[in-house]
């Protein structure tokens, strides 16, 4: 395409294991490291975080780069910032490009916010003048006017990252890259950093935007790219490329074993080992029509005495929306003292949620909300198109809740 800023053609990253974290960037590490190995020649196992990866990007496009821990979208991202090499293959970005990748990179920690925004318009290629010119923007959008002669190292995380996306926006880049950095910051500044993304991109000017937030994605981006261990599985409409990402994931509408569920976060202090759906006659199911009634049964264990818990159950739609997420609290429940294996149950009655495929999220906690155990997307179910509240055939674009009204003539 004549009109493509970003050009990626058969691009591959390959990283040895056990060298990753091996320092021998100095004269001392490289001769500590020779002197530790034997007069064998160790193999290292590959990995290719990338694999003859190719796609292209047209000029003020917004595009979500989905997929799950470990598929090669932050590999990609650096590349494209020129953070690290590829094995083989090319990368082609026309214009300049601002990124905001990782906690703690791209600023100096000793320099306070305001020297590190002139700091990055330099690196930028920007002329003083034209920083200044966003200067009080920048500070503005970051809610940092209190804390700009302050060192960075001494900034939270969420001050971090406030400050760093609204350089990485404001500074005029003709590409920018976004990684999910921006789940650091908080629900409100998540929601403004998205509408700058779209004000961004109605300027004329290229987003890469990765997010395991589908409903991020599909509200912000027009196109999607699908990465799976290294490869592009799909690229096209964020609709399509979400749906397929979400039908692809290893979920299922059995009982699910949760003791090895990978994708996971929390302390570990109590986790959940299994969870199952049941219809109203307690039988495992995974279709209800509208109106219809359900039971997530979860089993939890914990490693220690807790006195009580908290506990949610979160339901999201095909397009990776939250719909609702139901807490331990909503329905007057305390769970105090649990044994070391509990069994636990929450029922949703006359459900009204359109035809389309839900997927459940378990989440608990102590009283100060520091997460035990999260397990997203764990187990799924179908609303079918029917029942007796049905009369007309009801498209899912058409709403998220369903209802019933009393219809009066006067």
């Amino acid at each position: 395409m004549s009109n493509a800023i970003i050009k990626v053609d058969n691009l591959s990253k390959r990283y040895h294991l056990g060298e990753l974290h091996q320092r021998t960037n100095s004269f001392r590490d490289r001769i500590t490291s020779l002197l530790k190995r034997d007069s064998r020649i160790k193999e290292f196992e590959t990995i290719w975080a990338l694999k003859n990866v190719s796609f292209e990007v047209k000029e003020g496009e917004i595009i979500g780069i989905i997929g799950r821990n470990g598929a090669g979208k932050s590999t990609l991202l650096k590349i494209l910032s020129r953070i690290t090499k590829p094995t083989k293959g090319k990368a082609f970005i026309n214009g300049r490009v601002s990124s905001l990748l990782e906690v703690g990179t791209g600023f100096h920690p000793e320099l306070t916010g305001g020297e590190n925004i002139f700091l990055n318009g330099s690196i930028l290629g920007m002329r003083k003048r034209e920083i200044n010119k966003k200067f009080d923007e920048i500070v503005s959008f970051a809610e940092i006017e209190k804390f700009l002669d302050t060192p960075v190292k001494r900034y939270s995380s969420g001050m971090y990252v406030r400050l760093a996306f609204a350089v990485a926006a404001h500074l005029d880049p003709e590409v920018l890259l976004v990684d999910e950095v921006l789940a650091v910051g908080d629900v409100a500044f998540q929601k403004k950093c998205l509408g700058k993304m779209g004000d961004v991109s109605k300027e004329g000017r290229t987003v890469l935007f990765v997010s395991h937030n589908m409903g991020a994605i599909s509200q912000l981006c027009q196109k999607a790219l699908l990465l799976d261990q290294g490869q592009k599985i799909a690229q096209g409409v964020s609709a399509e490329v979400i749906k397929k990402y979400l039908s692809d994931k290893n979920v299922n509408s059995e009982m699910v074993d949760l003791s090895n569920w990978k994708v996971r976060t929390g302390s570990g202090v109590a986790i959940f080992k299994s969870v199952s759906i049941l219809n109203s006659g307690g039988e495992i199911a995974d279709k209800f029509f509208i109106g219809d009634s359900l039971r997530v049964c979860f089993e939890i264990e914990t490693q220690k005495k807790i006195n009580e818990i908290r506990i949610a159950v979160g339901v999201r739609d095909s397009m990776g929306s939250n719909i609702f997420l139901a807490a331990d609290v909503d329905g007057n429940f305390r769970f105090d003292s649990p044994k070391k294996v509990e069994e636990l149950e929450i029922e949703f009655q006359n459900l009204r949620l359109y035809p389309d495929t839900y997927y459940v999220t378990l989440w608990m906690a102590d009283l100060s909300y520091q997460a035990f155990d999260k397990v997203e997307d764990c187990i799924k179910f179908d609303i079918l198109n029917g029942g007796p509240l049905v009369m007309r055939p009801l498209p899912r674009a058409q709403g998220v809740i369903f209802t019933s009204p009393i219809w009066t003539r006067k």
